[in-house]
């Protein structure tokens, strides 16, 4: 990835390198901001303010390919600057000037301006006036200040992805806490429940090249996998997608791991960054199986995907690692909702466990799941290469997969509210009506 350059110039601006709690508009600014591709990015603020939700944006993942500078003047200071510069991908200008004398300010910048470069323009005056007169001169967008990070990156990410297209597919990393815990079953569990509930493409890509066992869950012996892609990420498009994929139901395909040993594999994180973006082009959801291991590509794959899913067992070195991940990842996406946690194998036989309220306690997040030991459903349905619903609906993990997936996917609230529907919805009013008759 390109590293991020950051100038601030004639003032003295303190950068915050943290940002407050997310707040419902907040979360809906992040869903809806798409990465932005290889571009540079040069701002010019007025006020201290601006130049920190700048700042903040630009250390966000979905700008982690993006070459950000930002410097203090405004409008004046870019006209000075690219009388000796050539102008950049985009600028940012903020101006707090009248619609009239900005107009004229925004004309002369524009004389050194190159052809294809994008103006974004941040004013104080909510002016509709001024917001046509502005698109008429070819601006992009006009923000009002203040101006959040998550506004920023929503508006900066919708001039590079077009609306009218299909918007790129998201990303669910599942890393377990401890090797052992279940990490790649709840990944493969939660992947085919999105497809078939959502009647969706799903793409599962298997990074644990030496062990993974995607291939055996899905009852699969792929001859091709994702080890070819990654050797030479260049060469990969549609069409030699296609032919990487295996298909293992009508909307569900696996990128399986070659599972061999007679092969050393350096992984680098820009492979995977480039194999990641061309799959996520062509499915709704990519879910992304991590091996329990820790180099630069496993952090970069997690901390640049769009969910994280931590599986841990309820013990002391599970309890350990699952917080130290979590430290990491919050610290890294001050503009994301936490990792979501699942504790897997809860309550098994004989084994001392640290309790659920305890676990989770230290760890300052409530789960999303609590999957109990199921030695019976888990290993007959590994066994015949099968999904756990697929192998038995009533088995008790069967509901928490098919919720977990509705979480992950953001269409939790579109399922029926079961106990509103008990208390005034069904048959109640009915019953309640043949009371008042008795």
């Amino acid at each position: 990835m390109t590293a991020q350059a950051q100038t601030v110039d004639d003032a003295d601006v303190a950068i915050a390198a943290e940002t407050p709690a997310m707040h419902g508009t907040d979360v809906e600014h992040a869903q809806r901001a798409r990465p932005i591709p290889r571009i540079s990015i040069q701002a010019f603020c007025e006020i201290a303010e601006t130049a920190e939700a700048l700042q903040v944006a630009a250390e966000d993942r979905r700008l982690s390919k993006t070459h950000v500078s930002i410097h203090m003047g405004g409008v004046q200071s870019a006209i000075a600057h690219y009388q000796e510069n050539p102008t950049p991908n985009l600028i940012v200008i903020e101006s707090s000037d009248e619609r009239a004398l900005m107009i004229g300010q925004l004309d002369q910048l524009s004389e050194f301006c190159d052809a294809g470069t994008r103006v974004v323009v941040i004013g104080h005056h909510n002016d509709v006036l001024l917001y046509r007169d502005l698109l008429k001169r070819g601006v992009s967008e006009y923000l009002v200040a203040p101006i959040t990070p998550l506004q920023l990156m929503e508006s900066l990410s919708n001039l590079y992805n077009s609306p009218d297209a299909e918007p790129v597919g998201s990303v669910i990393a599942f890393i377990g806490a401890k090797g052992g815990v279940g990490s790649s079953t709840i990944c493969h569990n939660v992947a085919w429940s999105l497809s078939e509930q959502l009647k969706t493409n799903v793409i599962v890509a298997d990074l644990d090249l030496a062990f993974g066992t995607t291939g055996l869950d899905f009852n699969q012996d792929p001859i091709q996998g994702i080890a070819d892609a990654l050797q030479s990420p260049e060469r990969l498009d549609e069409m030699l997608l296609d032919r990487l994929l295996t298909k293992c139901t009508e909307r569900l395909s696996i990128f399986a791991a070659p599972v061999v040993l007679d092969r050393d594999f350096d992984i680098s994180a820009d492979a995977c960054d480039v194999v990641i973006d061309v799959v996520r082009q062509h499915v709704p959801f990519v879910a992304i199986d991590l091996p329990h291991t820790w180099s630069p590509w496993v952090k970069r794959v997690l901390l640049q995907a769009d969910e994280i899913v931590i599986t841990a067992a309820p013990d002391l070195a599970n309890l350990r690692n699952a917080k130290n991940i979590m430290d990491l990842v919050k610290a890294s996406r001050n503009n994301d909702v936490p990792p979501r946690l699942v504790v897997n194998m809860a309550g098994m036989p004989k084994r001392p466990e640290i309790s659920i309220k305890d676990f989770t306690a230290a760890l300052g997040i409530e789960p999303i799941q609590v999957i109990e030991f199921d030695c019976e459903n888990f290993g007959q349905a590994a066994n015949n290469g099968q999904m756990v619903e697929e192998f038995s609906s009533k088995a008790k993990a069967a509901p928490l997969f098919r919720d977990l997936a509705l979480t992950l996917s953001h269409r939790k609230d579109l399922r029926p509210d079961k106990k509103a529907k008990s208390q005034g919805g069904g048959l109640t009013p009915l019953l309640q009506k043949l009371k008042l008759k008795r």
